[in-house]
């Protein structure tokens, strides 16, 4: 299986569709938001247009993680402000994130099949893994300084 290929072409199918009148991010978000109270809780306040703005930005940012075997400062600087110290997004989170965009794509890609869901999960996968790691760190690794300025908000 090409990984990237099947990635991508999936990826177009979920982007061209509209569901119920909605696009794949206005979905996935909804459905992120309703996966659990904490999630809820972290995008009080949010102005939730911005955010996705930002979701989509820090989304090419996991590709790029991926097909690049590269981070980059703005990734770096949306990890560490994701961290226990800043707006404290657990590790378990993330596969919360990863499961309600899995479940956005099923709804939006008529041809996910397996072969479809694993590349979309090998994919994202190391930028999860990122993140993660990232939760109790108050810099990037291998950016050096603080990363608490910038303009990098929630994914």
């Amino acid at each position: 299986m090409d990984i990237v290929k099947v990635f991508d072409a999936s990826y177009a199918r979920a982007l061209a569709r509209r569901v119920r009148g909605r696009e794949f991010f206005d979905a996935f978000y909804e459905r992120f938001l309703a996966a659990s109270p904490e999630v809820a809780e972290k995008f009080q306040g949010i102005d939730m247009s911005r955010q996705q703005a930002m979701l989509k930005k820090s989304f090419y940012q996991l590709l790029t993680l991926y097909a690049a075997s590269h981070d980059s400062d703005y990734l770096g600087r949306v990890a560490v402000l994701h961290g226990r110290h800043h707006r404290d997004i657990r590790p378990a989170l993330y596969d919360q994130w990863l499961e309600a965009m899995i479940a956005t794509l099923r709804e939006y890609d008529p041809q996910c099949r397996d072969e479809v869901e694993l590349a979309w999960r090998l994919v994202m996968t190391p930028g999860i893994v990122y993140m993660k790691f990232h939760y109790d760190r108050t810099s990037a690794v291998g950016q050096g300084g603080d990363a608490s300025s910038g303009d990098a908000s929630e994914g």
